[in-house]
């Protein structure tokens, strides 16, 4: 077994800084008058393996999605996915597969291929986005191998509240949204919309023009996306709530092509017309006597894309064998109860049961519709146990069943659809941690557990354009996670959150090449082991001066087949932000991101480090109203997240908020 280098940790964690916001946060000092959607809460055990980013930090760094949003984190890297121009991101190594992401305790993951284009998702609705890793409760339930991501909408806690802001960026964009609240008492309301419009974004100076790309405006990066959300909630007491959520989004946007230098991949003409996501859901929560509870979600959501493949770059034939129009059609309903109890002294009880019923159809234009279904289900129990004073004691375990109900194979040489094999598989989760509060200054955590994820749809079934033979009997990756956390404050303005984390991972679903002649499939051959650490530190250095940070490090090693290579995350990660308030009304903030270098495939092509500067001021220049401008990469560096995609450039952006609850 090749052994994890960590001996740059000790050096590595000389550096380190970043906001960690505790786990009992409610309020958002940006919107004053609004509180977190509580309901929409998986109330983690403990606080040590979470964090989060609150709507005031987003603003502050011009975050205006859920994927830029999350790059800020310790631990957490942004990815794109260049062949179909999504953003994802990396937490500790694993990706969305194995950190699912939920609206509200809600799954919105893509059923085929279990990954989420996260910056199709905007976050004027939001007032929080909270992290879980290794040890994210058995509550969520199943397939968080890596950890969750939760996404916590607003909440009004006024009779009447308003917050709007619009603006332009570099590239012919706009952003525009409206939050409109009111809390009656036992009644409130809550709506949102926003949109996100951009033709394209500006490449660097240090870009050269070619053949596929001729100036610096990046062809075929345009996007357009809205969103609506609309909440009603009733709490007839002070321990009973109900809410009924809708979320509607619809997007659109081009594929820049490559402009790489591997011979390996193809330039891809590629348009998606529409990517549209519907969810409904319902939310609550009643008491049983003085010391239980019982909370329930029901939920539906429908997930539609097209994606257009053309012949050129003038998107506008598609003749060519390679040419396509391809269609899905997916949705999915479940839902789940957890009840809770301390009737038992010194123990905090908690039992969860989820339902998931997952519904994939896709066609390509003049070829009829394929259907692919599972059911998922899992059961969990999880407990806080205090044997003394200051001392937490955290066991959870899960069952976990996956089984197909229908999945169908299309030959396109006979045109008939035929019916691949049924096939199901069960997996148990199994973890516990320790936290001790040493003191108001000092806690420790220590922490293992052993968690699972299924094979999706597409591991399962997909030819890979024609390269791969399908598997529907692959088995649930594991992987075994290991945590020492420490948290840390010094004077009431110094903090520092350290950690060292260990994976070992088994059944890995990899690409077996060569099982038949020309022909590779996925297969449960892997090992591989994931080791890292992160520290992040705040520190108030007065009333108007705050700087924070964090370091990230991480080593991944395929054990079984070295030469194949992890993609996407760098070994090193460093972000910084100063804030700084040298009069009222006036604020003036600048961020720091280092990158190491990182792997783009898995035959070794690899993409080159970068560092970005990044600057914001605001001025508050009435009491309800304030603007803001800033410059991203303020020194126009050229540079990308995956060789032969770059990214943009010297931008700038100018947004006006008004908020009328001030």
């Amino acid at each position: 077994m090749k052994t994890i280098r960590i001996a740059t940790m000790s050096l590595a964690l000389q550096f380190t800084i970043l906001v960690v916001v505790d786990a009992q946060y409610i309020a958002d000092t940006t919107q004053p008058g609004t509180r977190v959607f509580q309901l929409g809460e998986i109330v983690i055990t403990g606080k040590a393996d979470k964090v989060s980013i609150t709507a005031s930090e987003m603003q502050k760094l011009n975050r205006h999605d859920v994927a830029t949003s999350l790059n800020i984190l310790p631990s957490l890297v942004m990815a794109n996915v260049g062949a179909r121009n999504e953003w994802t991101i990396y937490l500790r190594g694993f990706d969305v597969r194995s950190v699912p992401v939920y609206a509200d305790g809600i799954p919105v993951y893509v059923p085929y291929d279990g990954y989420m284009d996260l910056s199709r998702f905007t976050t004027a609705d939001l007032s929080r986005i909270e992290v879980s890793k290794g040890f994210s409760s058995v509550l969520f339930g199943p397939n968080a191998m890596g950890g969750t991501v939760n996404m916590i909408s607003l909440k009004p806690s006024r009779k009447l509240e308003a917050h709007a802001k619009a603006g332009v960026m570099s590239g012919k964009g706009y952003l525009a949204n409206l939050n409109l609240g009111s809390n009656l008492g036992k009644l409130y309301f809550q709506g949102s919309f926003s949109r996100l419009d951009r033709d394209h974004f500006p490449l660097s100076h240090g870009f050269d023009t070619s053949t596929y790309q001729k100036d610096r405006d990046r062809d075929n990066s345009y996007r357009k996306d809205t969103k609506v959300n609309a909440k009603i909630g009733f709490s007839p007491n002070k321990t009973d709530e109900y809410s009924v959520n809708y979320i509607y989004q619809h997007g659109e946007k081009g594929n820049p092509v490559y402009l790489g230098h591997d011979p390996a991949i193809r330039v891809r003409y590629w348009q998606w017309p529409y990517w549209d996501k519907q969810s409904v859901y319902f939310i609550s929560k009643n008491a049983v006597g003085k010391a239980s509870y019982i909370r329930t979600r029901l939920y539906f959501d429908q997930f539609k894309n097209e994606v257009k493949s053309f012949d050129n770059g003038t998107y506008s034939t598609q003749d060519n064998r390679s040419s396509f129009t391809s269609i899905y059609n997916d949705n999915t309903y479940g839902g789940s109860m957890e009840a809770g109890t301390d009737r038992i002294r010194n123990n905090n009880l908690r039992i969860a049961v989820h339902m998931k019923s997952d519904h994939h159809r896709e066609h390509n234009v003049g070829e009829p519709v394929r259907r692919v279904a599972d059911n998922t289900y899992s059961f969990g129990t999880e407990d806080i146990f205090f044997p003394v004073k200051g001392l937490k004691i955290i066991p959870g375990i899960s069952y976990n069943l996956r089984k197909s109900i229908v999945a169908e194979d299309y030959n396109s040489t006979s045109q008939e659809i035929n019916d691949f094999p049924a096939n199901k598989n069960a997996a148990a989760d199994l973890q516990m941690a320790l936290y001790y509060r040493i003191s108001e200054k000092i806690s420790l955590g220590i922490m293992t557990a052993h968690r699972t994820r299924f094979a999706t749809m597409k591991d399962r079934y997909s030819y890979k354009l024609g390269i791969a033979l399908p598997n529907p009997e692959l088995r649930a990756e594991h992987a075994t996670n290991f945590e020492l956390s420490a948290d840390l404050s010094f004077s009431g303005k110094l903090s520092l959150h350290p950690a060292i984390f260990y994976s070992r991972l088994n059944n890995t679903i990899q690409l077996v090449d060569e099982v038949q002649p020309g022909l590779s499939q996925m297969q449960n051959t892997g090992e591989s082991e994931f080791a890292g650490a992160e520290i992040d530190v705040t520190y108030k250095i007065s009333r108007k001066f705050m700087l924070s940070a964090n370091y990230s490090y991480i080593e991944r090693h395929n054990l079984t087949n070295p030469g194949i290579k992890f993609i996407d995350v760098p070994n090193h990660k460093i972000f910084t932000m100063v804030d700084f308030a040298p009069v009222e009304k006036l604020e003036l903030g600048a961020s720091f991101e280092y990158d190491a270098e990182r792997y783009s495939t898995s035959y070794g092509i690899i993409n080159p480090a970068f560092t970005l500067f990044n600057v914001q001021i605001s001025y508050a220049f009435a009491r309800m109203c304030k603007i803001e401008c800033g410059l991203d990469n303020v020194f126009d560096k050229n540079y990308s997240l995956v060789e032969g995609y770059p990214e943009a450039g010297r931008n700038f952006h100018a947004i006006f908020y008004i908020d009328l609850d001030k």
